[in-house]
């Protein structure tokens, strides 16, 4: 089963700052905590799946390889470890739930309970500005040489851009404002509830106003308040070596400006792995299928075949069988994200020709005479 995306487990954007993902991770992990939900499977895994978004996310290292790679960036040792228990996940995140143990406990200290239901201070939130712009998806085709070695690439989209009259803003001068009625110039609306655990205070971006506290009395000629305009681009993708296909990678805040001053989207490239005239992948490693004649392989010879790189010589040593498998190490693909390269495997094959002249049949009559070259019916 494919694993989720961590933002999406998480419920943040890709955007998310420290403290959105460590209340989110705290809401999550009180909702589905298996003393909550004994017996429930599905819980568990939530709740366990929560615990790997978060390392990842957390880590700003492995942040940006998941941002640009996705899990295929957490291999190699850099993918999340795993708890065998809740109280391994407590353990480890101690930071968040205030203490060691369950983080359920009712004594001093903080706990999961505290930025959620009113037990600890609360600080106030970030205001946002505009609305964030939509990512864009494109698609590479590549081929095997590029993904060995790693390419550039160049492509043209179009695509919002902030619009340079009003940088962005959406409005014609600084004296085009006007405070939100709706949220008194907060940027920010809350909204109580109450449940058996106590009060509840969800703050929101205020909606009239895309969290600006301000409304726009009089637009931009340019962009006619949208604070951005529609408009060709060229966007540089920097592709390193050991992409595989329908991998991607991410370039963040390349998509679409966002509106009003909301933060742009991202640029997410998948990768599509061309089909390739000789060679065949298998991980990292390549596989050429080599024909020789059967006096080549009794005797052994030298050939040169192409390779990634150019072309190569191979030996072929005496008495070599049909089917086997010949290695030329790091003749294959680079490593994601890491040193080494894969191998180019040459596999063997013996022609056998499928019409001979009277000639070649008169002497491979006389060859199979032979005491070396008779094979005996058992």
């Amino acid at each position: 089963m494919a694993k989720r995306d961590y933002y999406e487990v998480l419920g943040v954007s890709k955007t998310a700052s420290a403290d959105e993902l460590k209340k989110s991770y705290r809401k999550m992990a009180m909702q589905y905590h298996p003393d909550r939900n004994p017996d429930d499977k599905e819980a568990e895994t939530k709740f366990k799946e929560a615990a790997e978004a978060y390392e990842v996310l957390n880590d700003s290292d492995k942040r940006a390889k998941y941002d640009r790679f996705g899990h295929q960036g957490m291999r190699g040792g850099q993918d999340f470890h795993g708890f065998s228990n809740a109280n391994d996940i407590f353990s480890h995140f101690s930071d968040i739930f205030g203490g060691g143990g369950s983080g359920f406990s009712s004594g001093g200290g903080g706990s999961i309970f505290d930025d959620i239901f009113g037990g600890g201070g609360q600080g106030r939130r970030q205001r946002s500005t505009g609305t964030p712009g939509h990512d864009l998806k494109v698609t590479l085709k590549l081929t095997l040489e590029e993904i060995a070695a790693g390419t550039t690439k160049k492509i043209k989209l179009k695509k919002h851009k902030k619009c340079t009259t009003c940088n962005g803003t959406g409005a014609k001068d600084t004296a085009s404002y006007q405070t939100c009625s709706a949220c008194s110039g907060a940027g920010e609306v809350k909204q109580v509830s109450r449940s058996m655990f106590g009060q509840f205070v969800n703050i929101a971006p205020c909606t009239n106003c895309s969290g600006t506290g301000k409304v726009i009395t009089a637009p931009c000629l340019t962009c006619k308040g949208d604070g951005r305009i529609h408009e060709e681009s060229t966007v540089k993708i920097n592709i390193p070596a050991g992409v595989s296909d329908n991998s991607y990678m991410t370039m963040r805040g390349e998509g679409n400006a966002g509106k009003n001053g909301g933060p742009a989207g991202d640029i997410i490239a998948i990768f599509r792995e061309l089909p390739h005239e000789y060679f065949i992948r298998d991980d990292d490693n390549i596989i050429y299928e080599l024909s020789i004649s059967y006096p080549e392989a009794v005797l052994g010879t030298d050939v040169e075949i192409p390779t990634l790189n150019g072309r190569a010589k191979l030996k072929i040593e005496r008495g070599t069988e049909s089917g086997k498998f010949l290695k030329m190490r790091e003749k294959g693909i680079q490593h994601l994200n890491r040193h080494g390269a894969g191998d180019q495997l040459v596999k063997i094959n013996i022609h056998v020709p499928k019409k001979v002249n009277s000639k070649e049949k008169e002497l491979l009559k006389e060859l199979e005479k032979q005491p070396n070259i008779k094979v005996e019916t058992k």
